[in-house]
């Protein structure tokens, strides 16, 4: 006889793990005991030494598919008398950390369940189990317990608490498990004369249902209220009209992805001009028909996070969805259904559907149903709503496939909170207060560093208010008091202002040097590397607008090897709106000669009357103009000066318009001027006196582009190699966002390689400002540290 403990920590809690340890212990013949902690999973087992050794092998080898076990402490004591095996209360300890499972896409087993008609949740539009549906969104503290979640509000009707109780049952603990008698139920409210006109009285929401607890309802009559308000929303959908859709995280804004006049309203009301939508269709199947899909991408689409998979559009095929779904770009943003109520519109609806966030453009995503009445109002024609209430605020996250790289673009729903082990231990909880753009915040403790979901752009009073009240849930669930605080240079930046209003130590960190060590860290890479940060904005340290850095970098410090030239921005933020700005500033910048090649004369001639005097009188007397080495702002100023996009309607669209250009078929390369030991700037002269002389001789500019992309990576790789072997680094790492330019990223990733050196990219993190707060945070906790 043997008795053995054991602490398992990592995502233990609502993945079903205590009934899989309460049944293979049963399995194995085992005594003892398991249960929830606000640390992880305590157990005890006692048995036969072969039964034991067994047990304590396929914990970890045969944990639940949702379960991510970090460690197993183990230890040998005396035997006791058990009687049997039990599962016993949660056990909350003060100041103790578990790690809370992300929100997971509906599973097999409850779809297959779903399409039953002999199942009691049959089209059960909130049917879960252990292995799927809402967590993070719906956990007010740990342990995690239905009492300290928003499932609180519905008490379990009998055949529901003897699933939960029953240890063998998929649903044992599961603690979102409901059914149409006790648990969320759908509403549908009007809000047009369209929508009044069919959708019945009965199925709107209003504060005065959310009776604290519901009450038990007839199954039978449930059922049909919901299949009447799913049968009315597919019909107001089939009809052109737009609808606001509550989901795990937040609202959506949905319409008919294949009718264009839909789509083109729902921009309009929404105030999204030009940027790509994302779509929901119901198969992988279904996305073949206009996308191309490789096994990555694949797996990515079907697996249990389902974010948005940014995918190529065939070619050789004519799409049914609307064409101002993607914006004119060769690429679309597509996911499946990721809850029970996705997949009954997309069965119900039949057609792909428009699913973006539920805000007006650069605010938060509305959460709450009373909050979605008031701010989508002019936004949509009726609202899908449910009264399970959401606790924290989740976007869709975006990833994509360059070459084998499966890059982030945001990380939020099915990721976050889920933290990076660091390759160090902290002495000190700190926390990191982003950027303004993308932001994210990170709170590093212990070994783990908690980046925060998606945020947004902080822009507003709005997003401040959200962000404040994330690092404020995150502090509480995971224990973390942070004792120093990271923040971006710039002095303007909402984040910032956030940093300096608490009364902790504080460092300010570089942002070009954040990006940097924020790759470095997620790959334990200590040792100086040589770093390319290349995007649109950063506050650089001599009070000019960074962007186009290569750095030599450490965690705790930097020299800055070489940037792009310095230009002109004629306006400010002015030059970002307005990429033909950019490109009449960077020429006057270069050399004012430019502006009397022939090749300017296309840009010259777009321009507005008296625009290029005011300009130029701007850069002369340096009134309203910045100086910035962006390397974003040069593809901008590219883009206006071939005719692709002299005004910007959303934020990077002269770069990305300027990649979907590039004939990959074309031949050629422009070539920047290197720096030297006099001079450390990368000089963009020979590559626009060659772009004017393409344009006047008529080159098209899908050919430029591709010669202008070739440029950028060529040059990364010819610099990485140069400035890494004369400072003898290995490795060079890529950030930042023009690194989300897939031809850029795979180009250089291939010619670093092919040089011998050791490219560094992103992991789990984006390139763009979405993974600042990390670097921030490893910075702060470096230079505590140093010597």
């Amino acid at each position: 006889m043997r008795a053995q403990t054991l602490h398992i920590t990592g995502i233990v809690q609502g993945v079903g793990f205590r009934p899989f340890v309460y049944n293979l212990a049963k399995e194995l013949e085992l005594d003892g005991w398991v249960l929830n902690s606000s640390d992880g999973v305590f157990c005890t087992v006692q048995g036969s030494s072969s039964h034991v050794d067994s047990f304590l092998r396929r914990v970890s080898d045969d944990a639940p598919p949702m379960a991510v076990i970090q460690s197993v402490i183990t230890e040998e004591i005396e035997p006791e008398v058990f009687d049997g095996f039990s599962i016993r209360e949660s056990a909350a300890i003060q100041g103790a950390r578990t790690l809370i499972s992300p929100d997971v896409a509906t599973c097999d087993a409850c779809a297959s369940e779903l399409a039953d008609p002999s199942d009691r949740r049959h089209r059960y539009p909130f049917i879960n189990c252990t292995n799927c549906g809402p967590r993070f969104t719906i956990i007010s503290d740990i342990p995690y317990d239905r009492p300290l979640t928003t499932m609180a509000a519905f008490p379990m009707c009998p055949d529901c608490a003897k699933e939960y109780a029953d240890p063998t049952n998929r649903r044992f603990h599961a603690q979102p498990d409901a059914c149409f008698v006790c648990g969320p139920r759908l509403f549908l409210n009007a809000n047009s004369a369209s929508a009044d006109a069919i959708v019945p009285p009965a199925a709107a929401w209003s504060p005065e249902v959310e009776i604290d607890p519901r009450p038990h309802r007839d199954r039978e009559t449930e059922s049909v209220r919901s299949d009447e308000i799913l049968a009315t929303a597919s019909r107001l959908l089939l009809d052109g009209r737009i609808l606001a859709i509550k989901s795990l995280g937040g609202f959506h804004v949905s319409c008919d992805a294949t009718n264009e006049d839909a789509v083109r309203e729902l921009r309009e009301r929404k105030h999204r001009k030009g940027k790509p939508l994302a779509i929901m269709v119901s198969s992988v199947q279904e996305a073949r028909v206009f996308c191309e899909i490789n096994a990555q991408e694949e797996e990515l689409l079907a697996g249990h996070v389902r974010p948005i998979v940014l995918l190529k559009l065939r070619e050789d095929v004519s799409s049914p969805v609307a064409e101002s779904v993607a914006g004119g770009l060769r690429e679309m943003g597509v996911m499946l259904p990721y809850t029970p109520l996705h997949h009954l519109l997309l069965s119900d609806v039949g057609r792909p559907l428009v699913m973006t966030s539920g805000n007006i453009s650069d605010e938060p995503i509305a959460t709450d149903n009373a909050e979605a009445l008031v701010r989508l109002h002019g936004i949509v024609d009726a609202f899908l709503m449910h009264d399970r209430a959401i606790h924290s605020r989740y976007d869709d996250s975006v990833v994509r496939v360059v070459g084998d790289i499966v890059e982030p673009v945001r990380r939020a729903r099915g990721y976050a909170p889920f933290p990076l082990e660091l390759p160090f231990e902290t002495d000190v909880d700190i926390l990191a207060t982003g950027t303004e753009q993308k932001n994210t915040f990170t709170l590093l403790s212990g070994r783990h560093a908690f980046v925060s979901q998606h945020i947004g752009d902080m822009e507003n009073a709005e997003t401040l208010e959200a962000y404040e009240k994330t690092i404020g849930l995150y502090q509480d669930l995971f224990r973390i008091d942070p004792k120093l605080v990271a923040y971006d240079l710039h002095p303007e930046y909402l984040s910032t202002k956030f940093a300096h209003s608490l009364n902790l130590p504080k460092t300010g960190v570089q942002h070009h040097h954040a990006h940097i060590v924020s790759v470095t860290a997620e790959h334990g890479v200590e040792e100086p590397v040589v770093g390319f940060a290349f995007d649109g904005t950063g506050f650089g340290e001599d009070g000019t607008i960074w962007g186009g850095e290569v750095l030599l970098s450490t965690w705790s410090s930097y020299e800055r090897l070489a940037h792009l030239a310095v230009v002109p921005m004629p306006g400010g933020a002015a030059a970002v709106r307005r990429p033909a700005r950019m490109a009449v500033g960077t020429m006057l910048g270069l050399d004012p000669a430019m502006l009397e090649h022939p090749g300017a004369a296309p840009l010259l001639s777009r321009l507005e009357d008296g625009e290029e005097r005011l300009l130029r009188q701007m850069v002369e007397r340096r009134v309203n103009t910045p100086l910035t080495s962006s390397m974003g702002r040069l593809f901008d100023a590219v883009s206006a000066l071939v005719g692709i996009r002299d005004e910007a309607l959303y934020e990077g669209q002269a770069a990305i318009e300027l990649e979907a250009a590039a004939d990959l078929r074309a031949e050629g390369s422009y070539q920047f001027g290197m720096p030297s030991s006099e001079n450390h700037e990368i000089d963009p002269r020979p590559v626009f006196w060659a772009i004017l002389d393409d344009i006047d001789s008529g080159i098209p500019p899908g050919v430029i582009s591709i010669r202008f992309h070739r440029a950028v990576s060529q040059g990364i790789v010819s610099l990485g190699k140069e400035e890494a072997a004369c400072v003898g680094a290995r490795h060079v790492a890529l950030a930042g966002g023009v690194f989300m330019n897939r031809l850029v990223l795979g180009a250089t990733v291939r010619g670093l390689e092919n040089a011998g050196l050791q490219p560094l990219t992103h992991v789990s993190l984006p390139m763009n400002d979405g993974a600042v707060s990390f670097g921030q945070a490893v910075v702060a906790w470096a230079r505590r540290h140093e010597v």
